[in-house]
């Protein structure tokens, strides 16, 4: 009786934990990816294991621009370590307020929502280790709080469990 049991609550107690993107529909301001990221953001972010030891942090110099409906955000991140690393972001748009994208060290397609001041960005990403290259699940939630800043909250996994999280604070530079 008890194995009957078992799996129905384990999947329920699993879902409890997801909000969908629709819950900020109403937040304010609205998030305009293409406008947002048109011209210069500049980020700063940390990267946390399960244990809250933040490991590593960063700094992202984007630079966004439109090509026709595309939208490339070239990316530089600095590390506190002194390494290096670029990503350019191709994003298009996928029908009402979802997005794709992709990335060279991204696997497949990256898939977007956004509603309200929330975007959820999901993407499994070639993460380099010491060494070593894993491919990892990002669930990515951003948030507009006001005109120039954007606060991101990364959550990785891999084979469903937590591995650590990412946190950013992003700067639309004005003008």
């Amino acid at each position: 009786m008890l194995k009957k049991l078992l799996l129905p609550l384990c999947l329920c107690l699993g879902s409890c934990g997801q909000i969908d993107v629709e819950h900020y529909r109403a937040e304010q301001p609205p998030l305009d990816l293409r406008q947002y990221f048109s011209g210069r953001v500049d980020a700063w972010g940390m990267f946390q294991k399960r244990s809250g030891e933040v490991v590593k942090r960063f700094h992202v110099a984007i630079d966004g621009r439109s090509q026709g409906e595309t939208l490339i955000l070239d990316e530089d991140f600095t590390y506190s370590d002194g390494s290096k690393q670029r990503r350019v972001w191709t994003l298009h748009p996928d029908g009402p307020g979802r997005w794709r994208g992709t990335a060279e060290d991204v696997v497949g397609e990256a898939r977007g929502e956004v509603a309200g001041n929330a975007l959820r960005w999901r993407y499994v990403l070639s993460l380099p280790v010491d060494g070593k290259v894993y491919q990892v699940h990002f669930d990515d939630w951003m948030y507009l709080l006001d005109e120039q800043t954007l606060a991101n909250r990364s959550y990785l996994t891999k084979f469903g469990f937590e591995l650590g999280q990412v946190t950013l604070f992003f700067r639309k530079q004005a003008g």
